[in-house]
């Protein structure tokens, strides 16, 4: 019997690469998703995708998906009662490990490993240390499809936001960004993956400059109003 476990689900690259990795393996089943989201903006956290686009990723992966819920500005004091509330809901499936697509922030890593421990559970890392121009041939192969959302202009231009990431756009990459991102250099959202059942149809909506980063609405093909 595989082990169960819930991923941390983003909607991005790096999960979704997680994720293809764990359906492949003969010892892990994911049973859920569990993706951070800021109430004030009903959008995933840091990414800003509407959650509407998140239940339909969820709903092409026909995988249950629960929500920790943050508010704006919020701090890790804040985060961590969230996802420990959540965590013991996930608990009382009888699951004990959240899995992270993190592939080489150690500081990341080991604070995840160490919130997960306080509440009795473990936290798995299916990408960790495997390079990362390895993952995007991999991401490239396997027909996975994404949009860069939000970009870090002390890496990225606002050119790199709203893009889809094919081939061209890695190769566009400047020599000093991880060509995954991995360094807060740019977030993603995922729209087809070999994991889906169903592509997600999407639109590029209206970029705007908030937070200090570039930000690109992402919209239903099905319309939505465009505004960040």
């Amino acid at each position: 019997m595989k082990h169960q476990l819930y991923l941390s689900w983003s909607g991005g690259k790096d999960s979704a690469l997680a994720l293809w990795e764990l359906s492949q393996s003969v010892k892990y089943e994911v049973v859920g998703l569990l993706t951070t989201v800021t109430k004030d903006y009903d959008r995933i956290s840091m990414h800003g995708v509407r959650v509407s686009l998140l239940e339909q990723q969820a709903a092409a992966l026909h995988l249950p998906l629960k929500k920790v819920f943050i508010t704006k500005n919020a701090g890790n004091a804040e985060y961590e009662v969230a996802m420990a509330r959540v965590c013991e809901e996930i608990q009382q499936e009888g699951i004990s490990t959240i899995a992270f697509g993190d592939i080489f922030l150690e500081d990341l890593k080991l604070y995840r490993e160490n919130n997960l421990a306080k509440v009795g559970m473990r936290a798995l890392f299916p990408l960790w240390k495997i390079p990362t121009t390895e993952l995007v041939r991999e991401f490239l192969a396997n027909d996975f499809q994404s949009v860069t959302v939000t970009c870090d202009p002390r890496k990225l231009s606002e050119r790199f936001v709203g893009r889809v990431m094919d081939k061209e756009f890695f190769d566009s990459l400047p020599a000093d960004v991880d060509p995954c991102g991995e360094n807060g250099e740019y977030h993603s959202f995922v729209f087809q993956s070999p994991n889906f059942r169903t592509t997600i149809p999407i639109t590029i909506g209206a970029k705007a400059f908030r937070d200090n980063f570039w930000f690109c609405d992402i919209l239903s093909a099905n319309a939505e109003t465009a505004y960040l």
